[in-house]
C-alpha cells in the first residue's frame, strides 16, 4: 500500500464523501445586522473540536489549494460576501468513499459550515465578483504549540502534474 501522499488515482467518481459534514449556517438578523453560530460542541464530535481559528479573504477568481492534511481537520465557514466552489477528493485509502469527488457551491446565497477530515484533499475558488471571506476553525494548531512543529499539509497545488484540479 502506498503512503497517502503518493496516492494518485486518475478517475474520481462523483459522490458523497464519508465524514465530510455540511451544515447550514443560519443568520439571525435584526436592526443591528446579523449573527451566525459557526459551531457548537453539542453538534460536533470531540475529535473535531476547534483549537484555533483564522479568517481569510480571497479575491475573485483565486483558488486556495488543493491540499490535504495528515492529522488536521478543517471546519470552514462560508457566510459571504461572495460565492465559493469547494471541491473535495477522498484520498483516504481506508475510507468507504475512497476515490470519490464532491463539489459544492457555498457562500452568501448558501451559507454553510463544512467539516473536511484529514486525508480529504480540498480546494476552494472564489467564483463571485467581490473578495470573499472564509473562516476556518481547525482541530489542530498551525505548526503545533508555539509553531514548533512541521506544517501538517500536503500541497498538491505545488505539483504541476497534479490530478487534483478545481476546474471542470
Amino acid at each position: 500500500m502506498e503512503p497517502r501522499s503518493l496516492v494518485r488515482l486518475k478517475n474520481f467518481e462523483v459522490g458523497e464523501i464519508m465524514d465530510v459534514v455540511i451544515r447550514d449556517l443560519r443568520k439571525f438578523q435584526d436592526p443591528r445586522g446579523w449573527l451566525a453560530e459557526l459551531f457548537r460542541h453539542d453538534e460536533l464530535s470531540p475529535e473535531f473540536y476547534p483549537t484555533m481559528s483564522y479568517i481569510s479573504s480571497t479575491h475573485p477568481g483565486v483558488t486556495r489549494g488543493p491540499h490535504e492534511h495528515v492529522d488536521q481537520a478543517d471546519l470552514f465557514c462560508f457566510l459571504g460576501p461572495s460565492h465559493f466552489k469547494l471541491r473535495m477528493w477522498d484520498n483516504r485509502q481506508d475510507s468507504e468513499t475512497f476515490n470519490q469527488l464532491m463539489t459544492v457551491v457555498v457562500g452568501e446565497d448558501n451559507t454553510k459550515s463544512v467539516l473536511v477530515p484529514a486525508g480529504v484533499v480540498h480546494a476552494y475558488q472564489n467564483v463571485g465578483n467581490v473578495p470573499g471571506i472564509v473562516i476556518n476553525c481547525p482541530n489542530r494548531l498551525y505548526m503545533g504549540e508555539r509553531k514548533q512543529q512541521p506544517i501538517d499539509e500536503i500541497r498538491h497545488e505545488d505539483e504541476p502534474e497534479t490530478i487534483f484540479r478545481i476546474e471542470g
